[in-house]
């Protein structure tokens, strides 16, 4: 009986000495390999996840909120502009669907998708600066 419980205690020593060693060797080189944060790269985490918005980076090489993006700056959208973009996206889902009255809404431009005697279906908006469309509840 003794003899299996030396076997049985030595399994259970090295099984915790293993796992150990995983969590202090394995998990910050997988850590260090995808980047170094807890971002979500490669696959843990939050990252493409309900509330993932990708980010696009500047011309500068700078992320969006990096100082040197304010002076590489694309000229904004015009409202014609952003009325396009929603037209030319809503005639690809439903041709029978139009879009209201453009609104400037600050850093976007929002506008009501209309059905032909429903009234307003949706209302979408269209960043000033990306051109990235959005669905606004």
């Amino acid at each position: 009986m003794k003899k299996h419980l030396k076997t049985i205690g030595v399994k259970i020593l090295f099984l915790g000495l293993a796992g150990l060693a995983f969590t202090l060797f394995m998990i910050p080189a997988q850590t260090m390999a995808c980047g170094g944060g807890s971002s979500g790269s490669c696959g843990w985490g939050a990252q493409g996840g309900k509330d993932y918005i990708p980010q696009r980076r500047g011309s500068g090489g700078g992320w969006l909120g990096s100082r040197n993006y304010q002076s590489n700056r694309a000229p904004a959208l015009t409202k014609e502009q952003a009325h396009d973009i929603l037209a030319s996206h809503v005639a690809k889902l439903n041709p029978a669907l139009t879009v209201g009255p453009v609104e400037d809404a600050g850093s976007f431009y929002s506008a009501d998708i209309l059905a032909e005697g429903k009234g307003v279906v949706d209302r979408l908006a269209v960043d000033k600066q990306s051109g990235r469309m959005m669905t606004i509840n």
